[in-house]
């Protein structure tokens, strides 16, 4: 067998946009490429703007996802792209792509396979394909110690997620209003989040609804897919909310939008937290429910607020309290952006993943050369 190429690495993605878990993808994969590894992206689902803005950056895209979901057709691209390939590493980004990811690998037996985590796998075959991975790769000390009991004998590496603000496109507030269907004199708040039950996104309907009784100048952007989303659409319409919410599978103008938001929010536990680290990095103050996320960003009551999942009133309150206060949002503002600057670095995120994958692929030349 003749050996595999070094630095040759195959990330396996969906479709994403660059906020949360899409632009830690767009960081690490453009810093990997540009330190020297080759870098193959194979987006499994349809959607998001990650992959054109990686393959004007010079990393080659496979586009093998012709649907929301990773379906089977997919799985199949995967494992024939991977066998042509054949990389040295096989990278899973996140818990959807562990299982075909896994199942890609087996048709290039000498690659070394590894995963980056933001959320503990749900129990199933998932769960069980991450027992298999050479290398998981965790984005907080809670997370990787949730898997070091799950998968006790794999090798589990902690990388703090990193930001650097993603380059607007230049588009004025109204224009971005024409794009997204809202009105540029009103004040914006957004969520990124998947349209799934752990998002817990009835607490964002009802919050904002109970912003609606005391701010009529309010509107909100949703930007998420995902199975809950007629359910979403019915529960909102019951609570009289869609007039100032706008719900997005993919929002292309995000990093602009950011610049435009008053206030970023989560209701629920979400990968990376959603929008809050991007917010921060050009000085948005976040509000979120209490979670593994959240609580690594945000530092309570300096660059926005943690707030219990009961009582549900608190997600309202605490979001009213910075909508109404120019000044504690100001605050707020400046804090989380000195935060995000020092505290969660992009070279660092980009440093941690390269060493994580040499280490792997020097074990792997190591077990070579002793066979």
């Amino acid at each position: 067998m003749p050996n595999l190429p070094r630095k040759s690495l195959l990330i396996s993605a969906r479709g994403l946009d660059p906020v949360g878990s899409g632009r830690q993808l767009e960081l690490v994969a453009n810093g990997l490429a540009t330190a020297g590894w080759r870098v193959h992206l194979a987006v499994t689902t349809r959607g998001g703007s990650v992959p054109a803005l990686l393959a004007a950056r010079g990393v080659a895209v496979h586009e093998i996802g012709r649907r929301r979901v990773v379906d089977l057709a997919a799985s199949v691209r995967l494992a024939r792209l991977t066998a042509r390939l054949r990389p040295g590493v096989i990278l899973a980004w996140g818990s959807s792509q562990l299982l075909p990811t896994y199942g890609a690998a087996c048709g290039s037996p000498g690659a070394r396979l590894a995963a980056h985590l933001a959320r503990p796998p749900r129990r199933g075959a998932a769960a069980w394909s991450a027992t298999r991975y050479d290398l998981l790769i965790t984005t907080s000390p809670q997370l990787a110690a949730t898997l070091r009991r799950q998968c006790p004998a794999g090798r589990i590496v902690d990388v703090p997620p990193g930001i650097e603000p993603a380059a607007a496109t230049g588009l004025s507030r109204a224009a971005v209003a024409r794009r997204l269907g809202l009105r540029p004199e009103t004040t914006w708040t957004l969520c990124v989040a998947p349209l799934v039950p752990r998002s817990r996104l009835e607490r964002l309907l009802w919050a904002i609804d109970q912003l609606g009784v005391v701010r009529k100048d309010l509107e909100h952007v949703l930007v998420g897919s995902g199975p809950l989303l007629e359910r979403l659409v019915r529960r909102g319409r019951v609570q009289e909310v869609m007039d100032r919410l706008v719900i997005l599978p993919h929002c292309d103008v995000l990093p602009d939008l950011l610049r435009e938001v008053r206030l970023v929010w989560q209701s629920g536990e979400v990968a990376c937290g959603g929008a809050i680290l991007d917010g921060m990095a050009v000085g948005v103050p976040a509000v979120a429910v209490a979670g593994d996320a959240a609580k690594q960003l945000i530092v309570d009551g300096e660059t926005g607020w943690l707030v219990p999942a009961l009582p549900e009133s608190e997600l309202p309150r605490r979001a009213f309290g910075i909508l109404e206060d120019p000044q504690r949002a100001a605050a707020y503002a400046a804090a989380a952006q000195v935060r995000a600057r020092d505290h969660f670095p992009a070279a660092a995120l980009v440093a941690g993943h390269a060493a994580a994958l040499e280490t792997l692929l020097g074990a792997s030349a190591g077990m070579g050369s002793s066979g």
